[in-house]
């Protein structure tokens, strides 16, 4: 009942409006915070999964940590009760600066250092403890405005703060991120929440500020209103630095799609990378070894009807399309804006082989998991061209239930191949593939193939493989690349060993004789005991 007493002894009449139009403006400001702050922590999951991964992980860090420092900011802000209107007017203030640049610094913190876990649990906390703070300072300048029973102010406010955390959630992948990006879209909605907690106190509450209490508020709210202005002005200069900083000065093309960030890096085909959120994918370099180490051992045997589940940069394509006798090539893939890059831009479509331009090949923009449940086509071989297990996103595209639908679109005789991760640096990821495949009810036979000898790329004079540029796999320790791709290749009977099959097209950089030493090699590596990943109980995650 302190709360009550507050209430009472400054009573509604020295606010500046009837006590029902303050407790409407109140609720309103309430409803615009929250949906700024629900804003906040969205943007620091998605962004951290796009810089760093593993989207689950991300979450569960922002998350927890933000509510935890929700608890802190609750117990810090009883000191500031007898000071509610300026208090929470500050507090607004602080959340709309940090809030609102926070995307901007963990990005420049992934761009110049490389690292920007530290800064995004630093930002969680720092944002956590101000939206704590925020409910009790609220609850005594609702009383202040109305004369209402506890319980009754907190339902309101509660009703108001959980509804517009449902108006800022839906905002954000429908609205703000589409329409403005990460760093505009957080920056303007910083800019509201300045602008919102600053007028409920200047103008509700302003008979409980001091001359010097009002002149400081509106010089911090100016002031933090400018600067997000003037970052908003400045983003697109800084999105290019950071670009340059991340990916080099020969940045070519950047997009932010409704499912990634895409880049391209490069003068022409042979200087070509592309980058899938901050990740190098292809490299003209040597992408041609994992492409064809991917596909030729597959397409041994029957290969009319060919599968491509992701590989929306037409390379896998481009080595199925060698063969005379493939009719039909269909390609998955859930990001369109890679497939239009693959068609148009002239190096990535120089160095696919032009291969969307094949009348034989059908590209269909299409989450390869849903696609497969409603296609009931059969295919002789399908490709599994995707991104790291690990990251969280495909986790499900490696799971038993994914492999069970691949089987049944199998032909007989079908094959199936799978990337399946750096068997040396990441065995148990390597292996849990493996065992998710057979049981989707396939055989298995896995191989791995080592990096180019110092013969083929410079730094390695021992003659040491040198590893690989890029793939579908993260970078290991330390952010070298893996020294070697790992594969499964699969079918619904016994498979034999991985080889190149009559009338194959020659490979610039394969030969049997590798294919049978890296599936033996790949048997060395062999990790007993794994168990298949499913729906229900992923078993991927970070090794080092």
């Amino acid at each position: 009942m302190i709360d009550q007493q507050v209430s009472l002894r400054g009573g509604a009449a020295r606010l500046p409006v009837r006590p029902r139009t303050g407790r409407f403006l109140v609720l309103a400001a309430v409803f615009v915070c929250a949906a700024c702050g629900l804003v906040y922590e969205l943007e620091l999951v998605a962004l951290a999964s796009y810089l760093i991964g593993d989207s689950v992980t991300q979450a569960s860090v922002v998350l927890s940590v933000m509510v935890f420092a929700m608890g802190i900011g609750s117990l810090l802000a009883k000191r500031l009760r007898c000071h509610a209107a300026v208090g929470f007017g500050l507090i607004e203030a602080a959340l709309a600066l940090i809030g609102g640049s926070s995307a901007l610094v963990l990005y420049a913190s992934f761009a110049w250092l490389g690292e920007s876990q530290y800064a995004l649990v630093g930002f969680s906390l720092a944002i956590g403890v101000l939206i704590g703070a925020e409910i009790p300072l609220l609850m005594t300048l609702i009383q202040r405005v109305d004369r209402q029973d506890a319980g009754g102010a907190v339902a309101d406010l509660f009703a108001a703060d959980y509804v517009g955390a449902l108006v800022g959630g839906l905002a954000f992948p429908f609205l703000l991120l589409p329409m403005l990006g990460q760093l505009t879209g957080a920056l303007l909605t910083g800019a509201v929440n300045a602008a919102a907690g600053g007028a409920l106190v200047l103008w509700v509450f302003r008979r409980d500020l001091t001359p010097r209490s009002r002149r400081l508020l509106v010089v911090v709210n100016v002031s933090v209103i400018a600067v997000l202005a003037t970052a908003t002005v400045l983003v697109d200069d800084f999105e290019q630095a950071a670009r340059r900083a991340v990916y080099g000065d020969q940045v070519r093309v950047a997009v932010q799609t409704g499912v990634q960030e895409v880049v391209l890096t490069g003068t022409d085909r042979d200087s070509l990378g592309l980058y899938l959120d901050g990740r190098l994918r292809v490299s003209a370099r040597d992408e041609h070894r994992y492409h064809e180490a991917l596909v030729h051992p597959a397409m041994n045997g029957p290969r009319a009807r060919v599968l491509i589940l992701g590989g929306g940069d037409g390379l896998a394509a481009r080595e199925v399309l060698r063969y005379g006798d493939v009719r039909s090539v269909t390609v998955v893939e859930i990001d369109p804006a890679v497939t239009r890059l693959a068609r148009t831009d002239p190096a990535l479509s120089e160095l696919n082989g032009h291969a969307y331009r094949d009348p034989r090949l059908t590209a269909v923009g299409a989450d390869a998991f849903t696609w497969l449940r409603a296609d009931h086509r059969r295919y002789d071989v399908v490709v599994s061209d995707l991104p790291d297990p690990g990251i969280t996103a495909s986790t499900k595209l490696y799971s038993a239930e994914f492999y069970g639908l691949i089987a049944e679109a199998l032909a007989p005789r079908g094959r199936l191949v799978v990337h399946a991760g750096p068997p040396e640096a990441r065995p148990r990821t390597f292996w849990t593939v493996e065992a998710s495949v057979r049981a989707g009810g396939l055989a298995t036979r896995p191989y791995r193939i080592p990096g180019r000898p110092s013969g083929h790329s410079a730094g390695h004079p021992s003659g040491r493989p040198s590893g690989f540029t890029a793939s579908p796999d993260r970078l290991g320790a330390g952010g070298r690349p893996p020294e070697d791709w790992g594969f499964v290749l699969a079918a619904a009977g016994p498979v034999g060993e991985p080889g190149l099959g009559a009338g194959a097209p020659v490979p610039r950089s394969l030969g049997e004789a590798e294919l049978r030493e890296g599936a033996r090699a790949a048997d060395g590596l062999r990790l007993p005991g794994q168990v298949p990943s499913t729906l229900i109980h992923p078993r991927y995650w970070e090794e080092t």
